[in-house]
């Protein structure tokens, strides 16, 4: 599941195949931007922002978010894609390199000076150098919803998916249904910089400590199985902003009160 972390290795992934090279070919395969052309064009930086990505061509930027399913994958001029061609909803390559994007929910062109109409709305990113905590606690501190809904809410961190607020408060005793005023909250985030920063190298997302398949979560996607630490049974529920917007939260009984 894309998150802050793996938005991350993505960027830098592209960023080494394609910074400071020219254009050769792109190709955008949604109606609003199919015949824009910025062949010719040297791509300068791609970068991340929370689960954004922002790669700067020429004075444009083309931002991309990959939602639940969307990927970038970097090949060879030719080589052969290991995905279908109806997949495909972006191509930017070099003379050398080629950036395809398979399943992407979002891609947007902007003048890159007006990037922040796209991410100017997001909150504080911990993988960014800027990364600022105590702006972080403040945005969270004025919102009045469950803890795990406002994790999610990219105004208030740029990054946290549905993966680490689960982690996050089970590591933290905290029941995702617990309101936002009540959360000793710097400890909170102090734990999930931590936690996300260690990730972003690690081809595996890990919370336990142990880079084995099936043992690396506490109780994300562990919905009636024995807590790892008190036997009790995970249980699962869902929250959201909105019924639009709900996903499933887990949680230990007896750990998170």
């Amino acid at each position: 599941m894309p998150e802050g972390d793996t938005v991350f290795r993505t960027a830098r992934r592209l960023d080494e195949a394609l910074a400071g090279a020219e254009v050769t070919r792109f190709d955008l395969r949604v109606p609003r931007f199919a015949t824009l052309d910025l062949t010719g064009q040297r791509v300068h930086a791609v970068v991340p922002r929370g689960k954004h990505l922002l790669m700067r061509i020429g004075e444009h930027t083309l931002h991309s978010h990959l939602k639940m399913d969307g990927a970038w994958f970097t090949y060879r001029p030719g080589e052969k894609w290991r995905h279908p061609a109806f997949k495909v909803r972006a191509i930017v390559g070099t003379a050398s390199r080629e950036a395809v994007g398979v399943d992407i929910a979002e891609i947007e062109v902007v003048a890159t000076r007006d990037e922040h109409e796209l991410v100017g709305h997001l909150g504080p990113d911990p993988l960014a150098a800027d990364w600022d905590a105590a702006e972080a606690i403040r945005r969270l501190s004025r919102d009045d919803r469950s803890i795990h809904v406002a994790l999610l809410d990219q105004r208030n961190v740029a990054g946290f998916g549905n993966v680490y607020a689960a982690e996050l408060l089970f590591l933290r005793g905290i029941l995702p249904t617990t309101p936002t005023p009540e959360v000793d909250l710097a400890p909170l985030l102090d734990m999930g910089v931590r936690s996300i920063r260690a990730n972003r190298d690690r081809r595996n997302r890990i919370f336990t400590g142990v880079d084995r398949p099936g043992q690396g979560t506490w109780v994300y996607g562990r919905d009636r199985k024995p807590c790892r630490r008190c036997g009790a049974l995970i249980r699962s529920g869902e929250l959201g902003a909105d019924p639009t917007r709900e996903r499933i939260t887990f949680w230990c009984p007896v750990c998170q009160r």
